[in-house]
């Protein structure tokens, strides 16, 4: 390993379930990556980025970090991935290199040496069902997840939520495993639940899938969908005959309309053309995790955990998603809601958290 750069493990899906994100993800990464260095790269060292397939099982994919870490092949790690991957690979880091976990996930994360640049529910999820029943009047909701970690605290952290609303009912939840094909008996579930809408915590494929029999029966003329996990690919995969009253919450969104979110686009489409997967929030989240090493980095001179974490607590700069400040080790930032229109996610509130 060369002490003129430095390499990081990029972990990313291009299998599974959440590979439809993956191209984008990508993309995001590499912008993110070219941005770096084109200012001086990290405390002098450019910035390369190793891909690693995070659509793997978890241990697959924490086999591989260990191994790159082991063989001193790379000194950080970040990316977009499952929970139940990190949650293999945080332990595994912890003490030895610095992780930024770039998506949205459930929360409670604690490892040390472990950042997390992604939304997490009571910044997102609950603001969202909190404007969907004032705004709405959706107050009962189906809850469809896929049966592993984020899904699973999520939706728990929304049942508490909802024990002290009054105006919120979680009526039933369906988790099924992740890549589910058939959803036929999981909308027939939705149905008889007679609920307002569903809260939606599919990954990738999974809610294509979903949404695509969701509409097929008519469901969409009679009950919402809400996700905190859909982008604008998703919705392309979807088609433009499924979105009807398809909501999502997110820290950015491509149609954002300011001036970071637009400069963003802009130096998007000026690298990799306008035929390059849309930069949605998943992908964009890529961009986030790569800036937010860089600068966490920057900022402590160094890349030992104690020295991050310090460097941490003062940590605030504009990104695509607008300002963002670090809060212990978390980045907080402004959360959005969109709604389908079509294949475009329109954004129509900013949420309070």
């Amino acid at each position: 390993m060369s002490r003129d750069t430095l390499e990081v493990a990029f972990v990313v899906p291009r299998s599974g379930p959440a590979a439809i994100v993956g191209p984008s993800c990508e993309a995001c990464g590499l912008l993110a990556a070219d941005e770096v260095n084109a200012a001086g790269g990290v405390l002098g060292r450019e910035l390369r980025l190793q891909v690693v397939d995070g659509g793997r099982a978890p241990q697959a994919v924490a086999g591989d970090i260990d191994m790159l870490l082991s063989t001193g092949a790379v000194e950080a790690v970040t990316g977009w991935h499952i929970s139940a991957v990190r949650q293999q690979v945080a332990p595994l880091v912890s003490g030895r290199v610095p992780y930024v976990y770039s998506p949205l996930y459930e929360g409670g994360e604690r490892t040390p040496g472990v950042f997390l640049a992604g939304e997490t529910p009571d910044r997102q999820l609950l603001p969202a069902l909190r404007w969907m029943a004032g705004e709405l009047g959706v107050r009962t909701w189906c809850v469809v997840g896929d049966d592993y970690v984020w899904p699973l605290a999520s939706a728990a952290v929304a049942r508490r939520f909802a024990q002290h609303s009054p105006d919120i009912r979680i009526l039933d939840e369906v988790f099924v495993p992740l890549g589910t094909q058939d959803f036929a008996a999981v909308v027939e579930r939705v149905e008889h639940s007679g609920a307002d809408g569903v809260l939606m915590l599919l990954v990738g494929s999974d809610a294509v899938r979903f949404n695509r029999a969701f509409a097929a029966v008519g469901l969409d003329n009679a009950c919402v969908r809400l996700s905190p996990l859909m982008d604008e690919n998703m919705v392309f995969a979807t088609g433009a005959a499924a979105t009807r009253e398809l909501y999502a919450a997110s820290g950015y969104f491509e149609a954002l309309a300011t001036a970071s979110g637009l400069d963003f686009s802009r130096r998007y489409s000026a690298r990799f053309g306008v035929q390059a997967p849309v930069p949605g929030s998943l992908g964009e989240s890529c961009y986030e995790g790569v800036t937010l090493l860089a600068r966490l980095a920057e900022r402590a001179g160094a890349l030992g955990s104690d020295e991050l974490s310090a460097a941490a607590e003062t940590l605030a700069y504009d990104s695509p998603r607008g300002t963002v400040r670090m809060a212990g080790n978390h980045l907080m930032q402004s959360v959005y809601l969109a709604r389908a229109d079509g294949l475009d996610l329109d954004v129509v509130a900013q949420l309070k958290a």
